[in-house]
């Protein structure tokens, strides 16, 4: 064999090796966090490669999970917007040509794996562009109003638009359709080793279909699953209880809410309680302060959160389940990224990379701060409703977070006793009960016990 061909086929078992043979190991998963791609916005090229010749950065934030939103290419017909909305799909096996080609998205994921990251993709079941090819040859896969039109999504509690016209809901009594839609998802996992999905607005969908569609991918490759829903949704404890991760979304409100004043320490102090007694042990929650539809329809975590917001961003690694950061957020983003057109992050302030590549690095270095069913979790009494104190416990390990929500100076009375060490700045400190800690607004500890 000559040179040129025995490199070749040298490079080839390479690529194989390093992506087919990659596993995901779920303990690895629970040290890090997610991270979410708008691959439009992500840079000034909104490319796959773009996203690429960054994956080492993101590494770096402690990243375990990349979430890639829909890549797919983008409806014309009803279109909102020059560019339109990424979840209006027109090709379930086609790739965006804003965002590169096939061999580029096969690239992105192989050096996700090489830098040991699952990469999950934006998965949009709900519904379809209307231009999708099914719109003409298959219109009984459409839910039809008593005219026997197809209509856009419908909201279950009203009877009314969702206002989504852009799109055509999908009708899942129609089981061809479900094949189809099957087949699609094993598509991406079988051509281009994803590992999952992060499924869109998840209680859209029966029950059901989940559970055959999850079943059926798991027959390929033990994907992750992550639902954009609740159990306060349609399909409740039986939807999220077939994925492996669910959205917080409660828990994020509260974090708003605190950070407005309308609602205290006490109030997440119960919502965190509360999970804890009604998800089981394995269920994991996404924890976050923004994601595309926060900073885009609600607002940054400037506009949201003000000072509060670093103080909230920890909490997301300290409340139980994993944190999620939406790309940008480590630049400091504060604009509100367009939907349907053009735009990019801006990354010229880097005030934020250091913070929060050092929480990733806390979370990954200290095992108290992994998602673990045997994490044990002590909510603290506490002489203030602005007040919270969480200690999390796991093997020979004490995590404790001392933390002033109000805008208020306080003084906090406790119960700790012992040295302790800073993980943010270091500093070793003993304390002791009978000395009150003073606190300015938005104050907050993060420590390990020696």
């Amino acid at each position: 064999m000559n040179k040129f061909l025995t490199t070749l086929f040298t490079s080839f078992l390479i690529f194989s090796c390093s992506n087919n043979d990659f596993k995901i190991d779920r303990n690895e998963i629970n040290k890090g966090i997610v991270y979410e791609v708008n691959v439009r916005q992500y840079s000034k090229e909104g490319s796959f490669k773009a996203v690429t010749n960054d994956i080492p950065k993101i590494k770096d934030l402690g990243v375990e999970i990349l979430w890639l939103m829909p890549i797919h290419p983008i409806g014309k017909e009803k279109r909102k917007g020059g560019l339109g909305s990424y979840y209006s799909i027109s090709d379930y096996k086609g790739i965006n040509p804003e965002f590169g080609n096939e061999e580029d998205l096969k690239e992105l994921v192989r050096v996700a794996h090489e830098n040991n990251m699952i990469v999950i993709m934006d998965w949009v079941a709900n519904h379809t562009a209307w231009d999708h090819s099914w719109i003409k040859n298959n219109p009984d896969f459409y839910t039809k109003n008593s005219d026997g039109e197809i209509t856009d999504p419908i909201n279950p509690y009203t009877g009314e638009s969702w206002g989504w016209t852009d799109v055509a809901d999908l009708n899942f009594d129609n089981n061809e359709m479900r094949i189809e839609m099957i087949d699609a998802m094993k598509y991406w996992i079988e051509e281009f080793n994803i590992d999952g999905y992060r499924c869109d607005a998840a209680h859209s969908c029966p029950v059901d279909f989940w559970k055959e569609s999850i079943n059926e991918l798991r027959k390929i490759k033990n994907v992750f699953m992550l639902a954009e829903s609740d159990p306060f949704n349609v399909g409740g404890f039986e939807l999220i209880n077939s994925f492996e991760m669910s959205y917080n979304w409660q828990g994020h409100h509260i974090l708003n809410e605190i950070s407005k004043g309308y609602k205290t320490a006490k109030d997440l102090k119960e919502n965190i309680q509360r999970n804890l007694d009604i998800y089981e042990d394995n269920h994991i929650l996404l924890n976050f302060t923004s994601n595309h539809d926060e900073n885009t329809w609600a607002g940054t975590v400037f506009d949201r959160m003000g000072e509060s917001y670093l103080t909230m961003s920890v909490l997301t690694y300290v409340m139980p389940g994993i944190p999620l950061l939406y790309n940008g957020q480590e630049y400091s983003l504060n604009k509100r990224l367009e939907f349907f057109e053009k735009d990019f992050i801006p990354k010229e302030n880097k005030e934020l990379v250091e913070f929060y590549t050092s929480l990733g690095q806390i979370k990954r270095n200290n095992k108290a701060l992994h998602f673990s069913k045997d994490t044990k979790f002590n909510l603290k009494d506490t002489n203030d409703n602005n007040v919270l104190i969480i200690e999390r416990s796991l093997e020979n390990q004490t995590i404790l977070f001392i933390s002033n929500l109000s805008d208020e100076s306080k003084e906090i009375s406790h119960d700790i006793n012992g040295d302790y060490r800073n993980l943010i700045s270091g500093e070793i400190t003993n304390f002791n009960s009978i000395e009150k800690l003073n606190f300015k607004s938005w104050d907050f500890l993060l420590l390990e016990k020696l």
